[in-house]
């Protein structure tokens, strides 16, 4: 699977998590020049407390497309270390 924003790819990886139709990336294959953390934060009553990235690509940025639990619940700790993607990220084969 592959992450591309701006014609860039962002992260790749066959070992991708899906949960809830969203693919989430391991951390390391995360092209970690493009990230920067955020302070937004949001709750899910089942994951936990997800944290976000803005995503800065030839001088486009892109805020808060990429999130993360550093710390999931139970439920979902199969998402640790890993990142998932929205905001017109493209998430493809």
């Amino acid at each position: 699977m592959k992450a591309i924003w701006n014609n860039q790819i962002l992260a790749e990886s066959d070992a991708t998590v899906v949960v809830e139709n969203n693919h989430y990336f391991p951390a390391a294959s995360l092209r970690s020049d493009y990230f920067s953390p955020s302070d937004t934060r949001t709750h899910c009553a089942w994951k936990g407390e997800a944290h976000y990235y803005t995503i800065s690509v030839d001088g486009r940025h892109n805020k808060d497309a990429a999130w993360f639990y550093p710390a999931p619940k139970e439920a979902a700790m199969q998402i640790k270390d890993h990142v998932a993607f929205w905001k017109g990220v493209s998430v493809v084969e």
